[in-house]
């Protein structure tokens, strides 16, 4: 048997029973291999109750950069005996298995082509600690200090990071060391190591930053100008208002009078947390709320408030497996429908698609500002692959010169001159009409808010003409919308092409590492990351210009797929579906696999050209 040799290019996966403690240690071990120099992505997988259920934890180690999941595991860290087959069924052939071996386990239990790896965690545990809470945190530690021999690990990296936790406490940082140097201590004397899987200090992270989506989303709000937050507890959302909090609270105190220059309500429901940030939106504060996708089923006759009577609000959707309950703790990018068309009738939204947390900063400050200048809500479509993983990305960037723009906002001054102030009255062909903020003026410049259909000056009107000028404007407000959200970007193949790709949020990094299979096998295609909806005149043009387009997504019913064939009137089977929904992180190896068979059964069975590939 040959066991897989690789230097900083593996992927390490923890079996690990939820409420263990386990997620801390196997954070520990992620970011200690970071700090010597080589690109990590660690993405937690856990169940939706406290504790007792399975849970796992997956380090992407890539000195090439590659931050999407690849598909196989290399080491399994097996720690929990209910999982123990599939866990064993994951590991790819040449790879290895690292156990507790403290109880024997039966041969027929192992594969014969991996290398099994025995420490008796247990046993070593419970004779040095004999309090029973300690005895499981501490084993989580020794079983880190056992892989730091084992793939070669700098335990001065980890010691570190000890220090860094545990400042001023140092009963806990020796305590932790200790456990750390027992798992060590048993694998120097034991064990064969290091194994074929080994880190070797590189210098590869530069200056990256490594933070999860939500914490940056919530960086963006403050930096785009929000003061008001309104949201109700929902997994995978609630920790985008609580760094929200954390963070109005070290920039948003008045250094003077040490009063908070924000407001944030944890609402009793959906309803009541949307209601408030319609309510603000009105009255001129930059205003937010965070949930996911159930939240937004509840919040659609809001949205649809929002939309018609024309208050900017931003929403900010991690999305989660559906529908109902779904998978609450798994990933999809299964709301794309739903937030487009929220609320019934003719309604039409704005979303932007992060793909990781730079751009989740990045787009959630943008969101305030496009739902400013349209008068209207802004969707943040991130999911909780993006919002609740750490991963490395660019710094975050905001310019000196950076300034918010409110859009048609008539002033004081403007309404004391005698302008024409019509609240829905298009005057310049953009569909977006100018509007006033309460107390502007003691006389003039008010309007009537409502949620029925008026004439341009906020009239209450159910002439059919008054209603259809409202929608038509409301239409070219959507296709101004289009111009000035951020735009798709488009990444060439290496040599001219008739075929291209179409992706976005989080399945860019599983795609970005796919581009570079496909070239290798001189598969080259040309690729188009979506970045918002509507859909600029660029996505129409990238379509146009090739025979056939993948078009690659989480979610089972083609959600993207369709919104490009419905919104840009096209011939569907011009687009291939690639489709991943069993809720992990779709891989590169899934959309290379995709890829390839349907290229190839295109030269074999041109009449079977557009197939659907399916997880």
């Amino acid at each position: 048997m040959k066991n897989t040799v690789a230097v900083n290019d593996f992927v390490i996966k923890f079996a690990n029973v939820n409420g263990s403690g386990s997620a801390s240690a196997n954070e520990l071990f992620a970011k200690s291999i970071l700090r010597m120099g080589v690109p990590v992505s660690p993405r937690n997988i856990f169940p939706s109750n406290i504790q007792g259920l399975p849970t796992w934890y997956e380090v992407r180690v890539s000195e090439k950069g590659y931050v999407g999941r690849r598909g196989g595991i290399d080491m399994m860290v097996a720690m929990n005996p209910q999982t123990w087959d599939a866990d064993m069924a994951e590991i790819s052939p040449g790879g290895y298995i690292f156990y507790d071996s403290t109880r024997p386990i039966p041969a027929s239990k192992f594969r014969e082509d991996l290398c099994v790896i025995g420490v008796p965690l247990t046993e070593i545990s419970n004779t040095n600690y004999t309090d029973p809470r300690q005895r499981q945190l501490f084993k989580n530690i020794i079983y880190i200090g056992a892989l730091s021999v084992l793939l070669n690990v700098d335990p001065e990296e980890i010691t570190k990071l000890f220090a860094e936790q545990y400042k001023g406490k140092e009963q806990l940082l020796n305590s932790n060391v200790r456990a750390l140097n027992l798992g060590r201590d048993y694998v120097l004397e034991h064990l064969h190591h290091p194994i074929g899987l080994q880190v070797k200090h590189a210098d590869c992270v530069g200056n990256q930053i490594f933070t999860d989506g939500n914490s940056a989303a919530a960086l963006g709000c403050v930096y785009g100008g929000a003061t008001v937050a309104a949201w109700y507890p929902i997994t995978p959302s609630s920790s985008v208002a609580e760094a929200f909090q954390k963070y109005c609270e070290k920039f948003r105190i008045d250094p003077s009078t040490r009063q908070n220059q924000f407001a944030i309500v944890q609402a009793e429901d959906e309803l009541a947390s949307i209601g408030m940030v319609v309510g603000a939106g009105w009255n001129g504060a930059r205003a937010f709320t965070t949930t996911s996708g159930p939240g937004v089923s509840l919040m659609t006759e809001f949205i649809g408030l929002a939309y018609f009577a024309e208050i900017p609000i931003t929403i900010i959707n991690v999305q989660r497996g559906g529908p109902s309950t779904g998978m609450p703790t798994r990933t999809q990018q299964a709301d794309l429908i739903s937030c487009a068309y929220a609320s019934h009738g003719d309604t039409k939204h704005v979303m932007l698609f992060p793909m990781d947390p730079y751009e989740c900063f990045e787009h959630s400050a943008t969101a305030l500002d496009l739902a400013d200048r349209l008068q209207t809500p802004v969707f943040v479509m991130t999911d909780l692959d993006i919002g609740m993983n750490q991963r490395l990305c660019a710094p975050f960037e905001w310019g000196p010169d950076r300034q918010f723009d409110q859009g048609k906002v008539m002033t004081a001054e403007e309404l004391e001159a005698g302008k024409d102030f019509g609240r829905y009255k298009d005057v310049d062909g953009d569909g977006i009409p100018w509007r006033t903020l309460p107390g502007t003026h003691p006389t003039k410049g008010s309007f009537f808010t409502r949620g029925t259909t008026r004439d341009p000056y906020a009239r209450y009107s159910e002439r059919g003409p008054d209603y259809i000028y409202n929608m038509e404007r409301l239409i070219r407000k959507f296709k101004t919308a289009a111009h000035i959200v951020p735009q798709p970007i488009l990444r060439p193949a290496p040599e001219k092409t008739d075929y291209g790709v179409i992706y976005f949020g989080s399945t860019s990094p599983a795609m970005d590492e796919a581009f570079d299979i496909l070239n290798a096998e001189n598969l080259g295609l040309d690729g188009l990351r979506l970045r918002a909806f509507p859909f600029p005149d660029a996505v129409a043009d990238f379509i146009h210009a090739h025979k056939l387009v993948f078009v690659v997504e989480q979610n089972r019913d083609a959600q993207m797929h369709t919104l490009l064939a419905t919104e840009l009137e096209l011939d569907g089977t011009a687009l291939v579906k690639i489709l991943h929904y069993d809720g992990t992180p779709i891989t590169a190896r899934f959309i290379v696999n995709a890829i390839r068979s349907h290229l190839n059964t295109m030269q074999q069975r041109p009449s079977q050209a557009h197939q659907e590939m399916t997880a």
